[in-house]
């Protein structure tokens, strides 16, 4: 009883419930399938070509109007990681964010443990910010938030710092006072580091997020400031002022190094990010009825949260509900106002432009992290309920294409068993969360982490090299032009790492797109065409009925393979046919060529 007591106690299931939510991040790092922005695939082939050229710059790209779409240090990144295309994987081109999530993850453990002074407080706030689906889709890939959020975020570590260092973890908590020493302001070189941080995370993003890093840094100074007099607010400002000049510094010499500056200007500051501040509505009438109204970006936080959004609606409920009440402003410690400042200067910001978007606010995901694991056990439990409900659902539906796939043979019969039998233990959790009050809110953290390990189990076996071409349709390919799908922009970078020294060309497989490669045409005289005109084509099923390519017997079928449907005509996913995903899931992927006269 003594052992089960011990294996069972907070001190040890916390820190094993991270390394369950870090050993996650690793699954099926170099998947396809992987949750990812749809851009990744654009931006990992603007770092291949800019690679193949063999200079830093300027950045190169076939894809009209992407060349200059994101700064150079994100391609930067991958061409170091791929060791210039030497090593060109998806696995070697994410690790780098991995890095940077971690290192995040690691920095807000720690400040929520010197907040609280609880280590099981500080293995709660990695463990959400893990878990925000936010953080699991664009931190653990290579078109990532990752590497701005480390920067961007460590101003806002050294403020938290500053007011920590001079007193024991948990002091905050209890309101202790802080000595003189802990509370001193930056100096010089404390502003030029910052505006160093901000440089770098704008130089993987955009030059416009120095604005909201360099409003949240002046904000929390001076509202965890012991003394606010003109002298404190003139030496803030200025402090914060020579940082966001050398952010913008840093990023400028985009510029003074690109050999085509004129195309990064027109490119980058009017067409990317100028362009978000144009509308045709009007200003308020698109801010209130437009396709970003204002009032969805005050939901960014829960939003980005995913699978805990309930959660994070609980959070802010029981936010706004303190904060109605004066004293409770008043009573907010120094490390509480830094954290509020960084939290309500990220939303307030990015609610000035025409386009809104959640992910905008991803840099100041940390504090949220932080913010709710101190106030976990006061959100109310109706929140966690209703975060059990969300999760059933969703851990029955993955279980049922798991055992779908093991049954098809889609892929390892094994690992499609182990994801059903973790979508077990996640609903296994959700009805011990349910029906035990004390496990509500915790089994809901499990339940979520069951989703995603159910998920990733799930899609593993199809990035399984034994499902994927073999070697021999490698070497065969070699130099060869082979037409292959493209359903979205970019996507067909995708076949570099499928049918690698190939040299592949797109072909609009959604006939979306006029102009790619006769997509007006019926699908058998398609083929057809595209047969006569390339080496091999990688050719989509037809109809779900379709049992072989349309093309035999007048072509060959070197190898197949299954591909997973990611968009869906509407009528394709009805009630009737939910319980069968074979029936609008999966299709299969033919490799053809055409036989020799």
């Amino acid at each position: 009883m003594a052992l089960t007591r011990r294996l069972l106690s907070p001190a040890l299931l916390w820190p094993a419930l991270l390394v369950l939510v870090i050993a996650l991040y690793l699954l099926g790092l170099g998947s396809p399938l992987a949750p990812t922005n749809g851009d990744e695939m654009v931006y990992i082939h603007i770092a291949r070509m800019t690679a193949e050229s063999g200079h830093w710059l300027p950045l190169q790209s076939e894809l009209i109007g992407t060349r200059n779409t994101k700064p150079p240090l994100l391609i930067w990144q991958a061409m170091v990681a791929g060791d210039w295309g030497q090593h060109w994987s998806l696995f070697t081109l994410r690790l780098p964010s991995i890095a940077y999530t971690f290192a995040s993850t690691a920095l807000l453990a720690f400040f929520a443990w010197r907040i609280s002074g609880k280590r099981r407080t500080a293995c709660l706030a990695a463990v959400l910010y893990l878990l925000y689906f936010s953080t699991f889709r664009y931190g653990r890939v290579y078109l990532t938030s990752a590497p701005e959020t480390f920067w961007l975020a460590m101003p806002m570590w050294w403020i938290l710092w500053l007011h920590l260092r001079g007193t024991a973890p948990g002091a905050a908590a209890k309101n202790a006072p802080a000595s003189a020493a802990t509370v001193a302001s930056p100096g010089w070189l404390a502003y030029t580091l910052f505006g160093v941080a901000m440089g770098l995370g704008a130089a993987y993003k955009s030059f416009a997020l120095v604005a909201p890093a360099s409003a949240a840094l002046w904000c929390a100074l001076l509202w965890s400031a012991p003394r606010l007099d003109w002298k404190t607010v003139a030496r803030t400002t200025a402090g914060v002022t020579w940082s966001a000049l050398i952010g913008l510094g840093i990023f400028a010499l985009w510029f003074a190094i690109d050999p085509d500056p004129a195309a990064v200007w027109q490119e980058f500051v009017l067409a990317e990010n100028a362009g978000k501040m144009r509308n045709t509505l009007g200003y308020w009438q698109n801010a209130l009825n437009g396709p970003y109204p204002m009032w969805t970006q005050l939901l960014a936080y829960p939003a980005n949260a995913g699978l805990l959004v309930l959660t994070g609606l609980g959070l802010c409920w029981l936010a706004l509900r303190r904060g109605l009440q004066r004293r409770n402003w008043v009573q907010l410690d120094a490390p509480q106002r830094v954290l509020l400042a960084w939290l309500l200067v990220w939303l307030i910001v990015f609610t000035i432009p025409s386009q809104r978007s959640e992910r905008y606010v991803i840099p100041a995901m940390p504090a949220l992290a932080i913010a709710m694991a101190l106030l976990w056990q006061r959100i109310g439990r109706f929140w966690s309920v209703a975060t059990l409900l969300l999760m059933a659902p969703a851990l029955v539906m993955l279980a049922r294409i798991a055992w779908v796939v093991g049954e098809l043979d889609v892929g390892v019969p094994l690992l499609s068993a182990v994801a059903v039998l973790v979508a077990a233990v996640g609903l296994l959790a959700v009805f011990l969360g349910l029906f035990n009050a004390r496990w509500t809110r915790n089994a809901s953290l499990l339940a979520c982490a069951a989703v995603y390990t159910c998920f990733g189990l799930m899609v593993e076996p199809l990035s399984h090299p034994d499902r994927d071409y073999t070697p021999a349709i490698h070497a065969r390919l070699q130099g060869q032009r082979v037409a292959v799908p493209n359903g979205f922009t970019g996507q067909y970078e995708n076949y570099h790492f499928v049918l690698p020294g190939a040299r592949v060309f797109p072909f609009d497989a959604e006939g979306r797109n006029t102009g790619e490669r006769y997509p007006d045409m019926p699908a058998p005289e398609r083929l057809q065409r595209l047969l006569n005109e390339f080496d091999a084509v990688v050719w989509l099923q037809d109809s779900d009925e379709q049992a072989e390519p349309s093309c035999l017997p007048q072509c060959a079928l070197l190898a197949q393979r299954w591909h997973i449907k990611s968009r869906h005509k509407a009528g394709e996913i009805t009630l009737d046919n939910l319980w069968d995903p074979q029936d609008w899931l999966f299709s299969r992927e033919w490799l053809l060529v055409k036989k020799p006269a």
